[in-house]
C-alpha cells in the first residue's frame, strides 16, 4: 500500500481539490493528517470495518476480580473497543473454562460479587474512558491463582503518526479509505460526484462483506430428540 501523503492526495483528487502531480503544503499536511486519523478512529467503532478479532492473554491475580485494561492498565494492550466471545480462563493444567460476557445489568444483579475464590465464568467489560485511556474488566467469581484469562476483541485499524507513515492493511482497504475519506473531507465544503459516491459505497460494501462473520447453523439437541421422524419413517 501507499504512504499516508499519497493516499491523502488521491482523496483530494477525487473531490477535485487537487490535480495530478500536486503536493500538500505544510498546513494541509497537518490538517489532513488529523482528519485522516479522525476518520480511522471512527472506523474502529464499526465491527465490519475491522478485519480481524485479536486474542490476548493475561495472568490473573488471586483474590482480584477487577482489572484496568489499556496501554496504561493492569492488562497492557490497546484499549479494546469491544470484547467479544469466545473468552475463556485457562488453569495450570491447560484446562479451559468458558467465560460468558455479560452487560452492566447482569453484573449489577450479582448480589455477592466477592463470593468464593474459584474460576471466573462471567466477564463485564466497562468501557468507561479514564484519564489514562483505560477501561475496566470485572470478573465473577473472583479468580484463584495460576489462572490465565484469554479475551477476544476487535482489532483496531492503523493510526498514522506522520504523512510519511506506510499504510499496512489488507487488500481492498486502500480504495475504501481513499474514496470514503474523500467524502469525509468534502463534507460542508463541496458536493461529491456520483462517481465518487458510487466508488465509496461499493468499496465499503466489499470490505464489510469480507469481514462479515460466517454463520454456523446449529440444531438444538432437544429439537432432534423431540422429533425423530424422517422422510423414511414419517
Amino acid at each position: 500500500m501507499a504512504v499516508v501523503s499519497t493516499m491523502i492526495l488521491r482523496s483530494l483528487r477525487m473531490t477535485g481539490e487537487k490535480v495530478r502531480g500536486a503536493t500538500l503544503d505544510a498546513n494541509e499536511q497537518v490538517e489532513c493528517l488529523a482528519e485522516l486519523n479522525t476518520f480511522m478512529d471512527h472506523c474502529n467503532t464499526v465491527r465490519l470495518l475491522c478485519y480481524s478479532i485479536q486474542q490476548n492473554s493475561f495472568a490473573l491475580t488471586a483474590s482480584t476480580s477487577t482489572y484496568t485494561i489499556g496501554t496504561n492498565g493492569a492488562f497492557v494492550m490497546t484499549r479494546p473497543v469491544k470484547i467479544v466471545d469466545p473468552c475463556f480462563v485457562r488453569d495450570s493444567s491447560g484446562f479451559d473454562t468458558p467465560v460468558t460476557i455479560i452487560n452492566v445489568q447482569s453484573y449489577g444483579e450479582i448480589t455477592d460479587k466477592d463470593a468464593g475464590y474459584t474460576v471466573p465464568e462471567r466477564l463485564y467489560y466497562d468501557t468507561g474512558y479514564s484519564a489514562t485511556s483505560t477501561a475496566t474488566i470485572h470478573l465473577y467469581p473472583t479468580p484463584t491463582s495460576d489462572l490465565t484469562l484469554f479475551i477476544n476483541s476487535w482489532s483496531q485499524l492503523q493510526n498514522f503518526s506522520s504523512i510519511t507513515t506506510e499504510v499496512l492493511m489488507p487488500p481492498g482497504y486502500q480504495l475504501f479509505i481513499e474514496s470514503n475519506f474523500a467524502i469525509h473531507l468534502a463534507a460542508g465544503f463541496r458536493p461529491v460526484s456520483a462517481e465518487l459516491a458510487k466508488i465509496a459505497k461499493e468499496s465499503k460494501a466489499a470490505i464489510m462483506g469480507l469481514n462479515s462473520p460466517e454463520l454456523v447453523s446449529r440444531l438444538d439437541i432437544g429439537a432432534v430428540q423431540a422429533n425423530r421422524s424422517s422422510i423414511f419413517t414419517g
